[in-house]
């Protein structure tokens, strides 16, 4: 990320950062007022938005701090990493959401892959938080495809949602922005991080959708590990 992109990126984190901050700021002035005031029937209220906004920057920091080790992929370090043992992985640490969800994930068989196996990791949790995020009426089917092509394999993972705009297609990808405009939970940077880690692997990421449709999340890794 260079250039105007990067321009943009931190104009657009120091606006998420100050919003969060002044509204913090403003409930704390508040209740220091109303404390020397002898008053505290706004108390509750005051508390829930600074614990709300103080929960959106944890959320921005955690975003950045993911999508700055994306960017300091080494392919160097690259590792034989068994997709189907990170995908287990990742569905046990899921375990509580998918069943408050009462989600079905499925899944083929999956190849190894040379890379990074804890960015690896983080693309398949981005993905599945996303269909429980982003769900329909129904309860969430996912299911995982791996395809081998000449010199790389195509993972799928295709959801039941709502199916997403052909014009947000290409634009989901770009940092905050969100499925959902902003009333959706967190900063928006889970695909823009996604797409960092699969471009550094050598490989693309996109989606393919329709409202009501469901949408599929594609992307492509480098064939067989030497």
């Amino acid at each position: 990320m260079s250039g105007p992109g990067l321009s943009q990126f931190l104009l657009h984190t120091c606006h998420d950062l100050r919003a969060s901050l002044r509204t913090i700021r403003v409930h704390a002035e508040m209740l220091v007022k109303e404390r020397e005031a002898g008053e505290n029937a706004n108390y509750a209220q005051h508390l829930s938005a600074i614990v709300e906004d103080a929960g959106k920057l944890d959320m921005l920091a955690n975003g950045l701090a993911g999508l700055s080790i994306a960017c300091q992929i080494d392919p160097r370090c690259f590792v034989v990493a068994p997709m189907e043992v990170l995908l287990r992985a990742v569905l046990a640490r899921l375990s509580q959401d998918l069943r408050e969800n009462s989600a079905e994930v499925t899944y083929d068989a999956l190849p190894q892959i040379r890379g990074d196996p804890d960015r690896l990791n983080q693309v398949f949790e981005s993905l599945l938080r996303n269909a429980l995020v982003h769900r329909g009426p129904a309860a969430p089917c996912v299911h995982i495809s791996a395809e081998k092509q000449a010199e790389s394999w195509l993972f799928g993972v295709r959801d039941n949602g709502p199916g997403i705009e052909s014009e947000y297609l290409e634009r989901i990808f770009e940092p905050f922005e969100r499925l959902r405009g902003k009333q959706a939970k967190g900063p928006g940077l889970g695909l823009a991080i996604c797409r960092e880690i699969v471009e550094k692997h050598g490989g693309r990421i996109w989606a393919e959708s329709a409202p009501g449709k469901g949408a599929t999340f594609f992307f492509t890794l480098p064939g067989e590990p030497r």
